[in-house]
């Protein structure tokens, strides 16, 4: 009787579980589960579900957004220059000791335990996701906060996928052409990767002053004026005499 009552509360415990009643697929070196049409790693979904419901973006936010291995390490080292760059001399500069990864987490990558270090962010916040704008809560689309995007061609997308699973992963390599084909199918962290591309570029073109699209392979040149203007904030104006110095 007991064992059955022991049986019936951890069943309970598993329905309660919203992540226990998504789908789960496996194929890369962790199982993903299906959420709102994305495949997510199940912690990161966890997040995500708390975040759509505690998350509140400010007027004057900035928002790298990128699927994953596409440009991500550049647009927030390059962000985090501009809107930092009457904090701190180039001597203490902390892009010189610390990753950028670590100056600018992804959102969906809670910090001791909880999201409350994105409210202590000094204003404006420099925030990075992986996710799709349609996890964003619809305060997003009317607060004002600004985005800047990063595509990648999908191939090198892929291949750097497969580079980066294999290597964190060794105990589980994945065979390329399977790679491939799980891409293809729309089957990746965060895929689909074109779903993805196009929900951004699509508001991008509704809203051009709020959402920036750029892609990695014109980004030397084009990404690097959009984040001056995307992050030229009246909070930390950049000081523009320096950089025509520069460039004649």
């Amino acid at each position: 009787m007991a064992q059955a009552m022991e049986g019936s509360a951890t069943n309970s415990h598993a329905t309660d579980d919203p992540l226990s009643k998504l789908p789960t697929r496996e194929g890369w070196a962790q199982p993903l589960v299906l959420y709102k049409n994305y495949w997510l790693r199940p912690r990161f979904a966890a997040t995500i579900m708390r975040l759509q419901n505690t998350f509140e973006p400010l007027h004057n936010d900035i928002v790298l957004t990128t699927n994953p291995k596409c440009g991500t390490t550049w647009i927030k080292a390059l962000a985090f220059a501009i809107t930092n760059h009457s904090r701190y001399e180039f001597g203490n500069h902390p892009l010189l000791f610390r990753h950028p990864q670590e100056v600018v987490p992804l959102i969906e990558i809670p910090q001791d335990g909880g999201m409350t270090y994105v409210e202590t962010l000094p204003s404006p916040r420099l925030l990075a996701t992986h996710m799709p704008l349609s996890f964003f809560p619809d305060s997003l689309a009317t607060c004002g906060c600004r985005i800047v995007y990063v595509c990648r061609d999908p191939k090198d997308a892929l291949v750097s996928r497969w580079h980066f699973e294999n290597k964190v992963h060794r105990e589980r390599s994945i065979d390329f052409e399977a790679a491939v084909n799980m891409f293809s199918e729309g089957f990746s962290p965060y895929g689909p990767f074109w779903e993805h591309c196009l929900e951004y570029w699509k508001e991008s073109i509704a809203c051009p002053n709020r959402i920036f699209f750029s892609q990695v392979r014109r980004y030397d040149v084009r990404t690097s004026k959009a984040c001056h203007q995307t992050c030229n904030l009246p909070q930390c104006p950049l000081q523009y005499q320096g950089r025509r110095r520069r460039d004649t």
